[in-house]
């Protein structure tokens, strides 16, 4: 008996130290992905039981479970493992899940990334090396306007500063009510604010083509309000652009590009002298792009550098006829000769770091340095129209430059006239950098303390034309016309921390500050680029450069402004099956004051693959810097006379005794609604209706002119004494509604192991209203001048910023080493208008080509149009690969810039060419090649 008690007692002890040793001994381990990067917020769960933990930011996890208990690994975008823990040190390896790693998202949510259907929001993810490849696109706006729903983009002719930077827009909005991240911090905009022939007039916005394309992994593009989240710009969405963190392999890709448009391409007039010309194969882009990452340190530490040059030839585009009866056919444009694209050469460097500094907290790092040069070609300027234009002599006789002008055919009872074209060029330099320390308290609280700056210098410079007011003087041919910049500083403090188990009734909770520096200058320009020189012999020749005027000292101004904000935000898992979202966000601005602003969104799993989702949100966006402060006088001659006109700032006395109010915010009400589903494997859909109301948007005023005597005679008479013939302002001026549905379907088959197929259908419908127009009462005075405040042709335009459609299906199937696409994109139909007979805008009308007795509406009726784009990509061996293809294989162009049956108004529109800034572009085919080294 006793022998048995003492072998239970024996057998109960060693029973019970296991347990004990099990208990007292957690198993711990490293979690990472096949090329051994560090994988964060891996959920490890203990079979059977509630025992649940999450990784941290170098992989590591700690949980208490047995040994032989059976533990569980899933993350978002791999492959979910069940391994036993035979011992208290277990390393684990996830396998991503190639159909759904490109679906993880990190932006619109400050919880862990998610898979981009689980979003209650929905999100764009763009994969770069799938799509920048394989395209003659090399920049990444126009890349993103083929393969984005609700992005829009036009390159712009004519436009002054807007020929020189490419900004996109999201929803239809204005192009700085979308807010640019770089890995998920705040990116400066340009210092440019869009004035002539350009859509967003009144506007700035963010550069993405001012770092290197190499630079960039995905961009993820959330098409929802988000001010609440992020703070002011981000009305119409957010872009985030993440950066690589690859090292190790050498990247190097080139490419060339060239358009090849027999029908448009002014080449084929080259022997009438009419326009400016090229080569058949014009616009010719070269590009280099060097992507490299290093390690640094053993601990998972990397350094990631890219370098991009790009250099762009000028194109020229006119009708492919003088005869108005071809359809195909306008009159000769004497106007704009050298309509087309300007030229462009650009440089850059950019890098992203990061560094251990201990188990939990580790230094990051990223900045870029862009430089663009470009050239492009102003009006036309015809001695026959405007002699005052040009050089001349004591007695008013033209000054011939046979380096600058030409004779050409175009004037007037088939004899020659003699014109020449300014260019109007751009420097532009462009600096960020980015550096921060985050890491895990002991706490579990994770914490994020950064700095970014970023600024944007932009220089006019005229070259190839004259002062004219310099009688009896040639020589001075180039200018230094003046410029601005852009600076800002943020800093951020953000923390967060999550409370029980994710999608198990767990809760994040993040909050955080930023505190914002920004300052905006303008800079004169040279004496000579603005100076209208006197003389004593009567002769009226336009002062200042001709083409773009340099800025005088009374434009010149220096303006700061501190920004400081609040914000909370939380996320609530009640279940696997539902998410809630919260966020509010205080701001103060030291120069208009405070606004305060909230969301909510929810997404719902009605069954293991089918969401439904939705959110609701105010937003504001504070005037910027640039709206403010802006003003430019322009020196011009009218009814004979010398004359000034002038863009007054907002604070100018000018704009006081119009009645124009300081600016305020824009605000809006943001509300979406939608599912995503996924039927099959490899299969989704996604399909969001979304409504933007918003109220005081900041345009650019019509012209208001001196002589009007309907307008208070403070005004005018103050315009008068200032010498200056007419006036415009920004004002908060509109109230909109933007409505639509974005469509995303996705589907992707693997075949075999050397056999796949993708397919993406991408498409957003959506319409524009203007909803009111605020009219000062010291300006709406009549119904003219109410209508001049905000003409019919600017309401157009603005109705215009995206087309009603645009869809874009993209093909793409691989077999071995080879890979074959196609792309189809299509264009919705839009309105524009031209100036009218009157030159106002206002219900605009030109006569009839065949009866000038009747009026006909100057509608720009631009039918829907599909491109279509086709490429190969063959890998030649491990570590080359190749590729060619067409971009708008079939040549197709918008229709021309006229009502059919007013051909002899062709011109009168924004760019003074066949085609406004539309849709496709007007340049036509374009070829390419690439070709890709890695080692």
């Amino acid at each position: 008996m006793q022998k048995k008690i003492a072998l239970y007692f024996s057998l109960f002890l060693t029973i019970a130290c296991t347990n004990a040793f099990a208990q007292t001994s957690p198993v711990k381990g490293r979690i990472s992905d096949t090329k051994g990067s560090a994988l964060e917020s891996v959920t490890v769960k203990v079979q059977g039981t509630k025992i649940a933990t999450a990784s941290e930011k170098n992989g590591t996890y700690t949980i208490n479970a047995k040994i032989n208990d059976i533990l569980e690994f899933s993350s978002v975008g791999f492959e979910s493992k069940k391994i036993k823990a035979t011992t208290t040190t277990l390393n684990v390896v996830l396998d991503a899940i190639t159909s759904d790693l490109q679906d993880v998202i990190l932006v619109g949510s400050r919880g862990i990334g998610r898979v981009k259907t689980e979003s209650p929001v929905p999100v764009d993810v763009i994969k770069l090396s799938e799509v920048g490849m394989n395209t003659a696109r090399m920049d990444l706006t126009s890349t993103l306007n083929f393969v984005a729903p609700s992005f829009n983009y036009n390159k712009q002719s004519g436009a002054d500063g807007a020929d020189h930077v490419d900004i996109g827009t999201l929803r239809g909005l204005g192009p700085d009510q979308t807010l640019v991240l770089v890995n998920g911090k705040r990116r400066h905009s340009v210092a440019l604010v869009g004035l002539f022939g350009t859509r967003g007039r009144g506007n700035s916005g963010v550069d993405l083509n001012s770092f290197p394309q190499s630079a960039v992994d995905r961009i993820e593009i959330l098409r929802d309000g988000a001010s609440a989240q992020y703070g002011s710009d981000a009305i119409a969405g957010v872009m985030n652009i993440v950066l690589k963190k690859n090292t190790k392999e050498w990247n190097v890709t080139t490419g060339i590009a060239g358009y090849y448009d027999k029908k448009f391409n002014t080449y084929q007039f080259k022997d009438k002298n009419d326009y400016l010309t090229e080569n058949p194969v014009d616009g010719l882009t070269k590009q280099v792009a060097i992507n490299k990452g290093f390690d640094l340190g053993k601990k998972g530490g990397f350094m990631n550098i890219s370098f991009d040059f790009l250099d762009q030839g000028k194109t020229f585009r006119q009708a492919a006829s003088s005869d108005i009866a071809d359809k195909d056919g306008l009159p000769t444009n004497n106007w704009r000769q050298g309509f087309g694209d300007g030229s462009m050469t650009s440089y850059g460097t950019m890098f992203n770091m990061e560094l251990p500094i201990s188990g939990k907290t580790k230094f990051y790092a990223f900045g870029s340095f862009n430089n663009k040069s470009s050239d492009a070609y102003a009006y036309t300027r015809r001695w026959s129209a405007k002699p005052n234009r040009f050089p001349v002599d004591q007695q008013g006789n033209l000054i011939f430059v046979p380096s600058i002008m030409f004779s050409s055919g175009s004037a007037a009872e088939g004899t020659l006239d003699t014109s020449y074209n300014p260019h109007i060029q751009a420097e532009i330099r462009d600096l960020s950098l980015a550096a921060g320390i985050s890491g895990t308290t002991s706490g579990g609280w994770d914490w994020d303390l950064s700095n970014t700056i970023g600024r944007n210098d932009f220089h006019y410079y005229g070259n190839g034309t004259f002062n004219a007011s310099m009688i009896a003087s040639s020589d001075k041919t180039s200018f230094d016309d003046g410029g601005f910049y852009f600076f800002q500083n943020t800093a951020n403090l953000d923390l967060s921390k999550q409370f029980g188990t994710v999608n198990n009734g767990g809760l994040k909770l993040s909050y955080g500050g930023e505190f914002r520096t920004e300052s905006y200058g303008i800079n004169k320009g040279e004496f000579a680029s603005y100076m209208a020189y006197p003389n004593n012999i009567g002769l009226e020749q336009a002062p200042g450069a001709q083409g773009f005027p340099g800025f005088s000292p009374d434009d010149e101004v220096r303006a700061t402004r501190n920004v400081a904000g609040l914000y909370g935000d939380v996320e609530y898992t009640p279940s696997d099956l539902l998410l809630l979202t919260g966020a509010v966000r205080f701001e103060d601005y030291s120069d208009f004051g405070s606004v305060s602003t909230f969301k909510s969104s929810f997404r719902y799993k009605v069954t293991r693959n089918f969401n439904f989702r939705g959110s609701f949100s105010t937003g504001y966006r504070a005037p910027s810097l640039q709206q403010i402060n802006f003003s430019n006088t322009l020196t011009s001659f009218s009814n004979g006379g010398l004359v000034q006109s002038r863009i007054a700032r907002n604070n100018d006395e000018i704009s006081k005794l119009a009645g124009i109010p300081a600016l305020k915010q824009e605000t809006s009400t943001n509300a979406s609604l939608g599912f995503s589903w996924k039927p099959l494997t490899g299969l989704t859909f996604t399909v969001d209706g979304y409504s933007i109301k918003m109220k005081d948007r900041v345009v650019l005023s019509g012209l208001f002119l001196a002589s009007d005597e309907t307008l208070p005679v403070a005004l005018t008479n103050k315009l008068k004494t200032m010498g200056v013939a007419t006036a415009q302002f920004f004002s908060n001026a509109v109230n909109t509604t933007n409505t639509g549905i974005d469509v995303v379907i996705d589907y992707q088959k693997k075949i075999s192991n050397t056999e796949r197929f993708k397919i993406l259908f991408v498409a957003n419908f959506q319409n524009i209203a203007i909803d009111e127009v605020h009219v000062p009462a010291t300006l709406n005075t009549n119904d003219y001048n109410a209508n001049t405040f905000f003409n019919d042709r600017e309401k157009f335009f603005l109705k215009a910023s995206a087309p009603k459609s645009k869809f874009s299906a993209s093909f793409d199937y691989t077999k071995n080493k080879v890979s074959v696409g196609a792309r189809f994109t299509y264009f919705g139909d839009l309105t524009l208008t031209g100036f009218g007979y009157n030159g106002d805008g206002i219900n605009p009308e030109v006569p009839s080509d065949l009866d000038e007795n009747i009026m006909l509406p100057e509608h720009f009726n631009y039918k829907g149009k599909m491109t279509t784009d086709l490429y190969m990509n063959a890998q030649l061996s491990k570590k080359v690969s190749f590729v060619v293809g067409a971009d708008n294989i079939f040549n197709v162009h918008p229709d021309f810039a006229v009502n059919p049956q007013a051909k002899w108004w062709a011109g009168d529109n924004e760019t003074g060419g066949p085609w406004d800034g539309v849709q496709m572009g007007y340049n036509g085919l374009r070829l390419f090649s690439k070709l890709s080294f890695r080692f």
